[in-house]
């Protein structure tokens, strides 16, 4: 019996995960976690090279090294992008986490609770109520 409440709460914990994954890549988030729409105000790196080579009057040489640090730059600007959402993922998934789990937490009985904490080794909420 034990054994049984277990699972259905592990299973329905699973499938509120899914649930929530799949509500978030409807609505947007997969389009955010792959970067799939690129900015609409950003000029390409073509562009840009382009301009500084017209209005500066650059040379083929220095059009050369000016790509160069445009591309080095472009790199580099896309690894901390991707780093800066990356930390706002983790974020949005330990809010996701906490609000399952305090849900999870509104439906129990204080010793459900207790027994509930031990078994997923979540830290106990305050008072030994939900948020």
């Amino acid at each position: 019996m034990a054994n049984s409440r277990i699972v259905l709460t592990l299973a329905g914990v699973f499938l509120a995960g899914i649930g929530t994954g799949m509500l978030g890549m409807r609505f947007g988030l997969h389009e955010q976690i792959h970067n799939v729409v690129a900015p609409a105000h950003a000029p390409t790196q073509d562009a840009v090279l382009e301009k500084f080579r017209t209005e500066l009057d650059l040379t083929a040489d220095q059009t050369q090294k000016l790509s160069a640090v445009l591309a080095d730059y472009k790199h580099y600007y896309q690894a901390v992008q991707e780093q800066i959402e990356e930390m706002r993922l983790r974020d949005q998934i330990d809010d996701l986490r906490a609000t399952g789990k305090n849900k999870i937490l509104e439906l129990l009985t204080p010793e459900q609770r207790a027994k509930f904490e031990e078994m997923t080794g979540l830290d106990p909420v305050p008072s030994g109520k939900p948020k």
